[in-house]
């Protein structure tokens, strides 16, 4: 039984930092914007 509770000790430890990584990075981490072209064939527009 020891070895169920530290197993799972470790596993809540690791959800743990993988939750405040995530928080981490939506928090501090501003995204660049940047302009996207997309250019598109005269043939695909106006056809299904």
């Amino acid at each position: 039984m020891p070895t169920l509770t530290r197993i799972l000790v470790v596993l809540v430890v690791l959800a743990g930092l993988a939750g405040g990584a995530v928080y981490a990075l939506a928090t501090f981490v501003e995204p660049k914007p940047r302009e996207m072209v997309i250019k598109v064939p005269q043939e695909r527009i106006g056809t299904r």
